[in-house]
């Protein structure tokens, strides 16, 4: 077919449609519905997973994390006999941390951590805060900077300094109105700290995986290892009304960094089977975030299974709209159909102008639908809070899935339009 026939057959299919503007909305109103859906859910799921994606690889593709986790059940604390209080011992030592570096030939670096909550404040000013007791290379294991002042360093970690970092809504809370590096300020009742410096602020996490929670670092306060165990100790209290309790956690956590990503597996099978000799208590959960971010990934694929195929619904009804639609205009343009064919008309022309017309109105409805599916997902993100990142691929598959569909119905009805005999349908009232 020539371009100008083409045109000729377009206008036409166009002239034909507008004769009916609401019969072809209400038609097409499916095929709006699911593009717009398709591109709508796409968006969502995609920063969805990107955000779930950008938190797992924030604790490190290479990094192997080991957490001190209470045990089940333990009926056995050393329990003080003057008083009702408990001590309850668990958790990775120190001397697991020797070990983890001394035996597993794969570990290139390990970080240990210690974290307890207490009450910081400064003059008047009081914040509940995450004490964080690190060595100077924590920073840059989580992929955080100093917004002002410095990190503390290994001469501060050797003479067990009294300084800290602190985050950036305790510096808001405790500092409002004034810089806080070279501050003082009180941990606990009795420790008193300089604060050296202050880190940016860092989107809280919501948590990544079984044994990892959510955690804002925003309000954490950083102080030497060696300084937290100087001045804190290894047991942190509980008080409750009428008894005291407390727990006896040498260190909170131990993050083990390898070479490349090939290895993590390995390192964390031999990171289990040394602990499980030192801990038959279970007091500790391994997290591999390379596992993690593989089944975020996983996840991410089923998710947009199921929401394609929940949008595909609305497409496939938006199609069967189409046929109905057409197989009508066949039975109301027989007449036509029948003058058409008399005067010399293929039906290779009938077929080609129905078509045409099919694939006008799904184009519309296409059209239509991507502006409407790119419209949604920023509506949506800003009043939920929930991310939405468009693909550029996504607009452009979806109009031509909507397109498809309409040709794919529109086939039915345009051979049964060629298909009609040309003298019982010029007799056709």
């Amino acid at each position: 077919m020539h371009f100008h026939r083409i045109y000729t057959a377009v206008v036409l299919a166009l002239r034909n449609l507008t004769l009916h503007k609401l019969r072809v909305f209400l038609t097409v109103l499916g095929l709006i519905f699911g593009v717009s859906s398709v591109i709508a859910m796409l968006a969502i799921a995609e920063g969805a997973s990107l955000e779930a994606q950008r938190q797992i690889a924030a604790l490190g593709a290479t990094n192997v994390i080991v957490q001190s986790k209470k045990p089940p059940s333990d009926v056995n604390p050393s329990k003080n006999q003057d008083s009702e209080s408990y001590i309850l011992p668990f958790g990775v030592t120190y001397a697991d941390f020797e070990r983890i570096i001394a035996t597993i030939p794969t570990v290139v670096q390990a970080t240990p951590l210690r974290e307890f909550r207490k009450n910081v404040r400064h003059v008047d000013k009081e914040i509940e805060a995450r004490i964080v007791g690190v060595n100077p290379d924590y920073l840059k294991l989580i992929g955080q900077t100093v917004a002002q002042g410095r990190f503390f360093t290994d001469a501060d970690l050797i003479r067990t300094e009294n300084v800290c970092v602190i985050g950036s809504e305790t510096a808001e809370r405790l500092f409002p109105y004034g810089e806080p590096v070279g501050k003082t300020i009180r941990i606990d009742e009795q420790h008193y700290f300089i604060v050296v410096g202050v880190t940016p602020y860092k989107t809280p996490s919501g948590g990544a995986g079984s044994s990892l929670s959510a955690q804002d670092f925003n309000k954490d306060v950083y102080i030497p290892l060696t300084t937290d165990r100087s001045r804190f100790g290894e047991v942190i209290e509980n008080q409750k009304q009428g008894s005291f309790s407390a727990e006896r956690i040498e260190l909170s956590q131990i993050t083990v960094t390898v070479a490349a990503m090939e290895e993590v597996k390995r390192t964390a099978a031999a990171l289990e089977s040394m602990l499980k000799q030192f801990h038959p208590k279970g007091d500790y959960a391994i997290t591999v975030p390379l596992e993690l971010l593989e089944k975020a990934e996983a996840t991410k694929r089923i998710f947009n299974i199921v929401l394609g195929s929940i949008a595909g619904i609305s497409l496939l009804v938006g199609g069967i709209g189409i046929m109905n639609i057409m197989l009508a205009t066949v039975s109301e343009r027989t007449r036509e159909i029948g003058i058409r064919r008399a005067i010399g008309a293929r039906r290779r022309d009938i077929v080609n102008q129905f078509l045409i017309e099919t694939t006008v109105m799904s184009s519309a409805g296409g059209l239509v639908g991507v502006v409407v599916g790119l419209a949604v997902p920023p509506v949506v993100s800003q009043f939920s809070g929930i991310p939405a990142v468009i693909r550029p691929w996504s607009p452009i598959v979806a109009f031509l899935i909507a397109v498809g569909i309409g040709i794919v119905f529109g086939v039915y009805p345009a051979r049964r339009a060629a298909m009609l005999d040309p003298v019982e349908a010029l007799r056709t009232e």
